[in-house]
């Protein structure tokens, strides 16, 4: 009978962390190679992984030599990707529709199922319900995910006070100390853990997409808004207040419009979708122009739309060049909604980068990542997942950097 750890049994000791968090990241491996990376002894591995083992969350494959006579076989350890199940739900509001998108993934962070549902509303109490629903109709989609699902991770805008799972502010939806933590465990018996959206799909990318393998990493939304997450010394950079990362909310013309985070001038008075739609009616003259013809004025042609996008895209471009000047991330990925209309300001965006990066902060490679709100979900089941260990950092950054 399999022993069912809490979350505090799980996270052990950090060795125990970090063996289940670099299996999880590049499993399957044998005790050898991940002692090699983590810096421990085979016999320090060994004792590490039995608890986990013991309890299902690993398992040995079959054994095989590494090379024709090369000595004894390895065994080498895997994750059991269904052992448990991580229900990860996106709220997200725009000008077009206002939904919540949910997934429930295994292990691996891989998605079993997900599901979409409109918001009635956008206050809290029609949010809770509406998540409770489709939390349970993702629990009820497979025969032991119930069973097997004890956390839930919650992604949404805003000023996030992750350790109280408190909203404090969220511009978009008109919230203000908001505790959808606590309101989302009494509604669905989970255990919640809530996140900033671009920070929770940092999470997702750093641990099982384009960030694997580095110490620092960089992830931008474009988009409803402009949002970063920024990862340093293998760790989420969330900063005293939890708001580190803000790019959106730098100031870029003082003398500009105000934003709606009650300052003036920010990266997303000019360079969001909104912002960019009002400008272009604007500069147009046609009121009722929609997103989608702003963007076929442009691409025809018309130079004051195209001003519009170019003056979105040195924005973003100012923005990214001092994230990266403070930060100094290895690898930067550009994702969000916004990444659709990328063509109209993407030269603007690179030109601004490269005139204001500062030395060899230039050179970091950018990956273009279309990411769907699936996967923004995936990053709140990820920040749930990665909960179960926080020991991690020291070991888990060392393990993704030491490379055959």
């Amino acid at each position: 009978m399999l022993q069912e750890p809490t979350a505090k049994t799980l996270a052990a000791t950090p060795a125990a962390s970090a063996v289940l968090a670099l299996l999880l990241t590049e499993g399957p491996l044998s005790r050898v190679e991940m002692a090699r990376r983590l810096d421990l002894s085979s016999a320090a591995v060994t004792k590490a992984a039995r608890p986990l083992l013991d309890a299902g969350y690993l398992h040995e494959l079959a054994s095989e030599r590494t090379a024709p006579g090369s000595g004894r076989p390895v065994s080498p350890l895997a994750v059991t990707a269904e052992r448990e199940y991580f229900v990860g739900v996106k709220v997200t509001t725009d000008d077009l529709v206002d939904e919540i998108v949910g997934v429930l993934c295994d292990l691996r962070a891989q998605v079993r199922v997900s599901v979409r549902r409109p918001l009635p509303d956008r206050s809290p109490e029609a949010v809770v319900v509406e998540l409770a629903a489709l939390v349970d109709e993702l629990l009820d989609a497979g025969p032991d995910y119930r069973a097997r699902t004890r956390n839930l991770g919650i992604a949404i805008s805003g000023d996030v006070d992750r350790a109280r799972g408190l909203v404090r502010l969220s511009a978009r939806f008109g919230w203000r100390d908001v505790p959808i933590g606590q309101l989302a465990a009494e509604a669905t018996g989970l255990s919640v853990v809530v996140e900033n959206d671009v920070k929770a799909l940092t999470v997702a990318e750093h641990w099982f997409g384009e960030g694997v393998g580095t110490d620092s990493f960089a992830l931008v939304t474009v988009g409803a808004g402009i949002g970063c997450g920024i990862v340093v010394d293998g760790r989420l950079l969330t900063g005293g207040f939890g708001v580190a990362g803000e790019i959106g909310h730098i100031c870029v013309d003082p003398d500009g419009a105000p934003c709606r985070c009650g300052n003036q001038g920010c990266v997303e008075t000019v360079a969001t979708t909104g912002a960019i739609l009002a400008a272009a009616r604007a500069e147009s003259g046609e009121a009722d122009m929609t997103f989608g013809r702003a963007v076929e004025r442009a691409r025809a042609g018309d130079e004051a739309v195209k001003k519009v996008f170019a003056k979105a895209g040195t924005a973003i471009g100012l923005a990214v060049a001092a994230m990266v000047n403070i930060a100094g991330p290895e690898r930067i990925v550009v994702s969000g909604e916004g990444l659709d209309t990328y063509d109209l300001f993407e030269e603007r965006i690179w030109a601004s980068f490269a005139a204001h990066a500062f030395g060899a902060a230039a050179q970091a490679p950018v990956f273009i990542r279309p990411l769907p709100f699936e996967e923004w979900a995936r990053g709140a089941a990820a920040v749930s997942l990665r909960a179960l260990f926080p020991q991690v950092r020291t070991h888990h950054a060392r393990a993704l950097t030491h490379r055959a």
